[in-house]
């Protein structure tokens, strides 16, 4: 009841989200998934909520070439932008080589730690953290 009261609200402000799922999956040779990435595009933008290397890929290029591709599809979708909220503080220069720009930083989230807002758009419609 209450997602549907506020997507209701929601599309009545700013209009339909046009939310659509998107994955990009790192499988074994075998088949089996062992990472990846996982998110969706709405209004016009990719938020990608997790995104997972295996330890033995770690290291490589290869959490770019899954970025790149997720933001192609993005692309394809009618996206000017992406953003992240990564959890792994080990994982912030990968998104920042991939051309992310931090907009926001919560301190002490989890406890001792930071949480931080990664954007990244075709023309700039954040304000990138100074």
């Amino acid at each position: 009841m209450i997602t549907d009261a506020l997507s209701a609200f929601n599309d009545s402000d700013v209009g339909p989200s046009d939310r659509r799922p998107l994955a990009i999956l790192i499988r074994d040779t075998d088949g089996k998934v062992t990472g990846g990435l996982s998110g969706y595009t709405a209004w016009g933008w990719l938020f990608t909520q997790m995104l997972h290397i295996p330890d033995t890929l770690r290291g490589t290029v290869l959490a770019g070439r899954i970025l790149a591709k997720a933001e192609e599809e993005a692309k394809a979708r009618g996206c000017r932008g992406a953003w992240i909220d990564p959890f792994n503080p080990q994982a912030l220069h990968a998104y920042m080589r991939q051309g992310y720009e931090v907009f926001g930083e919560l301190e002490d989230f989890p406890q001792g730690q930071r949480a931080v807002s990664f954007g990244k758009a075709s023309k700039k419609t954040y304000h990138a953290k100074q």
